[in-house]
């Protein structure tokens, strides 16, 4: 049901179990029994019932639940947490719900499961289609098993699939790295991401190639075929019939993921669980780390204000900063106009000259009333939207 002038809200859900941390992954995961699983369902329905409130006037419009792995949970526990937004929520008719899917931790069975309980968009974490890159990674699983996951999605019903991939990864080529994206393609997925790794502190893969390191591992592709690699995603993509999008990210027409719109255009998200982010009204808010403390949350013995660990208001400033930064990884850009809308200000009289230089040496250009990375910009795109911190 779509009430009209209702602001629009996102709900992530994070599940942070996984069967195995992967070598590379500085993500809020990690391995737990099925009793851990069964209690953190429960302090996320309480969560999710508890939160609700706050959200009276909104109308959710896409679901997403993300990890960790929230295929290893089961069919039933995800229908009930699915039934938990839908009891206390007010959830658009024709919502996007996506469930992000590790191959080999989701049968048939469960995914017709999931299907059944509402869930219209599956996010499947291949990376690579070559099983010694997988293995380097940590993965758990062969292409040939994701083969066999992919196929099973189809089967319980999706028409919306999304494949992660990775580039730049240790013992890869351009040859493999090619040879991945035509796999992948032949599928017909209705969405590709398609990411550079980066090597995080903390994690297995820093101690192996942190700055300086040098060992006994497959070595991580020279900057040039980094480059070459970024540059044959988007046209081999475009040619397949996928359009890019975000920086990393592409579609066929119309499968655009909506969920991840809502972070590109700075409008409102709630997340539930731990480690979860919110940003609501101008104010951004963290849940704890903590599982034992979240755990306890749901227990009585903690309150929410324990539990959500940080809260920060946007000042003026720092809305603007995000509005250009995080507006310009979009393909299309930022519209003057609504730069005007929500500041009362003209976008020059704020970012004049930083806009004409990144004009003059061809990293923005303007289409009409927007303004958008160029080729070369988006080659340095992190670069570009650092020239937008006003601090």
């Amino acid at each position: 049901m779509k009430i009209k002038d209702n602001p629009s809200l996102s709900i992530y859900i994070h599940i942070p179990f996984c069967k195995q941390k992967c070598l590379y992954c500085d993500f809020l995961s990690a391995p737990a029994t099925v009793q851990t699983r069964e209690e953190y369902v429960k302090a996320l329905l309480y969560e999710i019932k508890k939160e609700s409130p706050k959200y009276a006037s909104f109308v959710v419009t896409t679901i997403f639940l993300g990890g960790g792995t929230p295929s290893l949970l089961s069919g039933e526990q995800i229908g009930r947490i699915l039934k938990a937004v839908y009891r206390h929520y007010r959830v658009e008719q024709g919502a996007e719900i996506t469930i992000e899917c590790n191959p080999a931790t989701a049968s048939l069975q469960k995914l017709r499961s999931f299907y059944k309980n509402g869930i219209n968009r599956i996010s499947i974490g291949l990376q690579s289609a070559d099983d010694k890159e997988l293995a380097g990674l940590g993965r758990i699983h062969t292409f040939s098993e994701f083969c066999k996951t992919y196929e099973a999605a189809r089967k319980a019903g999706f028409e919306n699939i999304n494949v992660d991939l990775m580039a730049a990864l240790p013992g890869q080529t351009l040859q493999s790295y090619k040879n991945t994206l035509e796999k992948v393609t032949a599928l017909q997925p209705e969405h590709i991401s398609a990411y550079s790794l980066i090597i995080e502190e903390g994690t297995p893969f820093y101690e192996r190639y942190g700055i300086g390191k040098n060992g006994e591992y497959p070595p991580l592709p020279d900057e040039d075929t980094e480059r070459r690699m970024y540059d044959k995603t988007e046209k081999f993509l475009r040619e397949k019939g996928y359009e890019r999008y975000e920086i990393s990210n592409y579609a066929k027409k119309g499968y655009e993921c909506r969920h991840n719109l809502t972070y590109w255009t700075g409008k409102a998200y709630v997340g539930f669980g731990i480690g979860a982010a919110s940003y609501v009204n101008d104010t951004r808010y963290k849940n704890t780390d903590d599982l034992t403390e979240y755990m306890e949350f749901y227990r009585g013995q903690y309150d929410a204000d324990k539990i959500c660990r940080e809260k920060h208001v946007l000042n003026r400033q720092e809305k603007m900063e995000e509005f250009m930064f995080i507006g310009l990884r979009l393909k299309k850009g930022i519209s003057r106009k609504e730069f005007v809308r929500q500041f009362g200000c003209e976008l020059e009289s704020v970012y004049g000259t930083v806009l004409e230089e990144m004009k003059k040496n061809k990293l923005l250009c303007e289409k009409g009333n927007r303004i958008c990375l160029t080729k070369r910009g988006t080659d340095i795109s992190n670069y570009v939207m650092a020239q937008f911190l006003l601090s």
